[in-house]
């Protein structure tokens, strides 16, 4: 990656408002799927659902982890991040298999869905603490 990109890519990370319209963004998507009697089918995988909520997930840890942990140098543990995701997905997915057992056609309170959560949310912190942690790196490299 040349220099040019990486500093315009950390240019825009920068931005913690960004990262907290992601979370937001996210978090509206999230209701408003939760909030569907029916979802588009796709093609017929093993466990596409926990698949999808694990994805999913690690969309919402990355961004959440960015918005609080950006800024902050040194740099927080590898583990922080985690564990920050992590409870941010106990956290919303728990809220959103709640809410599931509102919807009509929905179960909701799938402890695989929420284990599937739990552990997209924290392995998209995880991904977030690398990719900071690479782009300072190559700062410092110059």
């Amino acid at each position: 990656m040349t220099s040019t990109l990486r500093a315009c890519i950390a240019s825009i990370a920068r931005h913690r408002w960004l990262w907290c319209l992601g979370v937001l963004i996210w978090a509206v998507v999230l209701f408003n799927l939760s909030s569907r009697s029916t979802l588009p089918k796709g093609p017929d995988i093993p466990y596409q659902d926990k698949v999808l909520h694990f994805l999913y997930f690690s969309g919402g840890g990355f961004c959440f982890a960015l918005a609080f942990f950006y800024r902050q140098v040194p740099q927080k543990p590898r583990w922080v991040w985690w564990l920050a995701g992590t409870a941010f997905g106990i956290c919303v997915g728990a809220l959103d298999e709640f809410h599931q057992t509102f919807t009509p056609g929905r179960s909701g309170n799938d402890l695989g869905d929420l284990l599937a959560d739990l552990t997209g949310a924290g392995a998209g912190a995880l991904v977030a603490w690398t990719l900071l942690a690479w782009f300072r790196r190559a700062e410092k490299r110059g």
